[in-house]
């Protein structure tokens, strides 16, 4: 058995690398002389110097002189651009490499200074926040995000991470509650269309879909959409979305769409880099001639022509990867994105615009980033070569700086906190729930998780907390497991706010709890930065004190790795069960402790 929101949540976390730079005051001003200044305001590249100091520009231009005592930094005619901007990641091990830093580092080597992470629960976002200060990596925007009922986005997870909502007013409610988590902006999935390959998922409707928009803008916060057909855009252009987070792909846009789309006001990150058909370095398909392969291609190919006839019409067009994904590592797919909408018809200029002040306006940042000009942040690149001539000259990469630091190249500076893929771990509490709490939240100050499969077939779960026979109270987990073989429902108890820092439990010999149950068994999960580790109980109608070593607590091997037991690393603590299709399930679970 698999715990599938364990598994979101190791992603989550290993990609949690999540980051700002460390702020460093600078004692000196920093002169960039001798560069070839592409400043993405639709000027012409000039030969000129940037000055920079405390982290902003205060001084670019070809006439520009160093100040004096300035650290210099001679480009030697090299391309001075601005940090890229890519609207649309997952922070996941997926999109490879697995280990948070690494996942920071190849962002920065490849220039990309900015990036929205459409990956994690709102819980998460203040602790991760909070570990951004501390380490050095691009500046990260978190979105929150919301689907249908079995609509893309809903199909794992549970709804700490994606709410779901399918009226309204239930838009509005969601848009309240997650509003406190301070999101900087918020993802909705509203097109069900499965690219022809699966069957569909529900779609957002329209009068949904304005009503988020409308309840989001009254919190400042940008609107952006899984919307992958013609039809769908169209009907995001008149609900006041912001941007359009993918590429229109199941036909060639209409004329009436391309003037709804403009006239709203929509910026479009048509994400080219994850629908490549054959992804750079991979092998062609054995079977080119599939089916499959052939609508890739024909979706492809309505991808880059979508692109064209909205970019000539005068939609904005950003720069979005979907990185994080299979086949879309981070960093060098931002590049790759470059290169693809050139070969979508914009000129190498054109989409270096698209990939840094575009992008900034999208996320209404252009006033701090995206273009370099005194007073803006001083996030740059310099690059070897003519990028606004060879777009692929965007790989050659030279030096990177983030809030005037230098971070890649010569000269860089990795804060320690980077040599970590975890914040420092607190000390686990003997105490994880009672249940007793009046607000919902654990003993430990925590969101519980619905912890069922993934999947457009998904089990329907019911937890909550009742009253127990003699007093006190319980968590109850019900369940209708789906139709399928690995159908499963429980709950996960994190040990810290949004699992992101660690708990240390070496202090204590095992796990504890009071349960019962329909007489079937049930998992128990330990997850942690590192794995997992899993055993069994079972349990009938009548409440049983379970007492659980760590020594019983088995790894679950990935990739054929089974990580060491320490307890030094723990995020969760979960009880999950698995029955067969259609049936149900049900169990109480109370007292949950270390000890």
């Amino acid at each position: 058995m698999t715990s599938r929101s364990a598994r979101i949540l190791l992603g989550g976390l290993c990609a949690a690398a999540l980051s700002t730079s460390i702020a460093v005051a600078q004692t000196r001003p920093l002169a960039v002389v001798n560069a070839e200044i592409f400043d993405a305001t639709g000027a012409a590249p000039y030969r000129g110097t940037l000055v920079v100091k405390d982290g902003r520009i205060v001084a670019v231009g070809p006439a520009v002189k160093a100040p004096r005592g300035a650290s210099i930094v001679d480009a030697k005619g090299a391309a001075l651009i601005p940090g890229l901007f890519d609207v649309h990641t997952h922070w996941t091990p997926a999109g490879a490499p697995a280990v948070t830093p690494k996942i920071a580092d190849a962002y920065l080597a490849s220039g990309v200074t900015t990036v929205n992470d459409f990956h994690q629960q709102p819980e998460s976002f203040a602790p991760r926040r909070a570990w951004l200060g501390t380490l050095t990596a691009p500046h990260v925007n978190f979105v929150a995000r919301m689907s249908t009922p079995g609509g893309h986005g809903a199909d794992w997870a549970d709804q700490a991470t994606t709410r779901w909502v399918d009226t309204p007013e239930s838009a509005r409610l969601a848009v309240e509650e997650i509003a406190a988590y301070k999101p900087d902006a918020i993802k909705a999935f509203t097109d069900g269309w499965r690219y022809g390959s699966a069957p569909d998922n529900t779609s957002m409707d329209a009068w949904t879909l304005k009503a988020l928009t409308e309840a989001a803008h009254k919190h400042n916060l940008k609107v952006l959409t899984h919307t992958v057909t013609v039809e769908r855009g169209k009907v995001a252009a008149t609900s006041g979305v912001d941007v359009i987070a993918h590429s229109l792909q199941d036909e060639p846009v209409d004329a009436d769409t391309i003037a709804a789309i403009k006239v709203s006001g929509l910026f479009y990150a048509p994400t080219l880099a994850v629908y490549e058909p054959v992804k750079p370095g991979a092998k062609p398909p054995t079977d080119p001639d599939s089916p499959r392969n052939v609508q890739a291609r024909r979706k492809f190919g309505y991808a880059l022509g979508n692109v064209k006839a909205l970019f000539d019409a005068g939609v904005p067009v950003a720069l979005g990867t979907d990185a994080g994904m299979p086949g879309t590592p981070h960093g060098p797919s931002t590049l790759r994105e470059l290169e693809l909408l050139v070969q979508a018809g914009l000129t190498p200029s054109q989409a270096l615009v698209a990939g840094t002040a575009t992008s900034a306006r999208a996320m209404n940042l252009l006033a701090d980033r995206g273009t370099l000009e005194v007073g803006k942040r001083a996030d740059f690149v310099l690059v070897a070569g003519k990028p606004w001539e060879t777009i692929t000259d965007v790989r050659r990469t030279e030096r990177v700086f983030l809030d005037g630091q230098a971070v890649f190249g010569p000269g860089a500076v990795r804060a320690p906190a980077n040599d970590r893929p975890t914040p420092p771990t607190v000390k686990a509490s003997a105490l994880i729930d009672d249940f007793e709490r009046a607000d919902g939240r654990t003993s430990l100050d925590t969101l519980r998780l619905d912890d069922f499969d993934g999947g457009r077939d998904r089990s329907l779960e019911v937890s909550q907390v009742i009253t127990r026979e003699g007093g006190g109270k319980v968590l109850s987990v019900g369940a209708r497991m789906a139709t399928k073989d690995d159908a499963s429902a429980g709950v996960l108890l994190p040990l810290t706010r949004g699992s992101v820092v660690p708990a240390d439990a070496s202090a204590f010999k095992g796990l504890k709890f009071a349960v019962r149950g329909d007489g079937g068994a049930y998992v128990v999960t330990l997850v942690g930065a590192a794995g997992r580790w899993t055993t069994k109980v079972e349990a009938g109608p009548q409440w049983k004190s379970v007492e659980l070593p760590f020594t019983a607590f088995k790894p679950v091997a990935v990739r054929g790795e089974a990580p060491a037991f320490t307890g030094t690393d723990l995020l969760q603590v979960g009880v999950e069960g698995e029955r067969a299709a259609g049936t149900k399930l049900w169990f109480e679970l109370d007292d949950v402790a270390f000890y």
